[in-house]
């Protein structure tokens, strides 16, 4: 199974915030932080986050794409 067949089943297509900082071991506000900030992480973190209303969501496939290409 790949790492985005993984996300998708079970975190589904939009992951959130948490769900994202829970995978990469981190607090939500420690990921907020880390998006904010001008790096290579948060660069392609930031490229991933959609915003549905007022709610922020994170592509699961882009997600994957960045762990198989760390």
């Amino acid at each position: 199974m790949s790492t985005e067949q993984y996300l998708v089943r079970k975190y589904g297509p939009l992951m959130t915030l948490s769900q994202v900082a829970e995978l990469f071991d981190r607090s939500p506000d420690g990921l907020r932080f880390t998006i904010r900030q001008d790096s290579d992480l948060g660069r392609r973190l930031s490229a991933e986050k959609k915003k549905l209303g007022r709610r922020v969501y994170f592509l699961a496939v882009g997600v994957a794409r960045l762990i198989d290409e760390s």
